[in-house]
């Protein structure tokens, strides 16, 4: 049995398919500024970067900027929405749980270092029965840096009681990839998440769904 490792993941696109009630509080943004709504599909590829980034690609693709003071208004409205929708249809990816109860079973911590803030990853997580198999969950207003800043990841990684050169990174994004570079770390990306072709970032391993997860993070433990 190899050594404990922190698993430390990502949420959305990783964790969790939280696409759909995203985009949706994203369409009741651009509603009440009178814009037309953002395809499902198509708004699948601007989750990612927080809420304030996901409304800024949503504002450029029907080609609107707007003041700061605006966005800080649709960036508030669009929190206070989501907040109340946060788990309509978002669902944890199909493998999940049986990964996670592995890694349990193997004496391995479980962390979430995202880019969503701390009281929404939390309060997600609560709704859908997940918290309590996390040591530590973090988010872009838990440290005041966001992924890729490596100071997030360590962080996360003392909060949940382990050791940085004992971790491995698991995410989505080329922010996840840039954390885990930056902290030295291994990466196993998801090709099922939101944003770029994982695969093009050269992630130190590649699963297309979650029952491939623990060997992947095996496999690293004892490169």
């Amino acid at each position: 049995m190899t050594s404990p490792h922190t698993i430390v993941f990502d949420l959305d696109g990783t964790l969790v398919d939280t696409a759909p009630d995203l985009i949706t509080a994203l369409n009741h943004v651009l509603d009440r500024e009178g814009l037309p709504p953002v395809p499902m599909a198509s708004a699948r590829n601007m989750i990612g970067a927080g809420a304030r980034k996901l409304i800024e690609r949503g504002l450029e693709a029907e080609g609107r900027t707007v003041t700061p003071a605006d966005m800080d208004r649709m960036t508030a409205d669009f929190i206070a929405y989501y907040a109340d929708h946060i788990a309509v249809e978002s669902r944890p990816f199909e493998g999940l749980e049986a990964a996670l109860d592995h890694f349990s079973a193997q004496g391995h911590r479980l962390a979430v270092c995202t880019n969503k803030l701390e009281w929404l990853s939390k309060r997600l997580l609560d709704q859908l029965d997940l918290s309590r198999r996390f040591a530590a969950i973090c988010g872009a207003d838990t440290f005041g840096v966001q992924k890729p800043d490596p100071t997030i990841f360590r962080e996360t990684v003392a909060r949940a009681g382990g050791a940085v050169k004992a971790s491995i990174m698991v995410g989505d994004a080329g922010t996840d990839v840039g954390v885990a570079r930056r902290a030295g770390v291994p990466v196993i990306g998801v090709s099922f998440g939101y944003t770029v072709p994982i695969a093009d970032l050269k992630p130190d391993r590649l699963i297309h769904h979650m029952r491939d997860l623990p060997a992947a993070a095996s496999s690293l433990m004892t490169a």
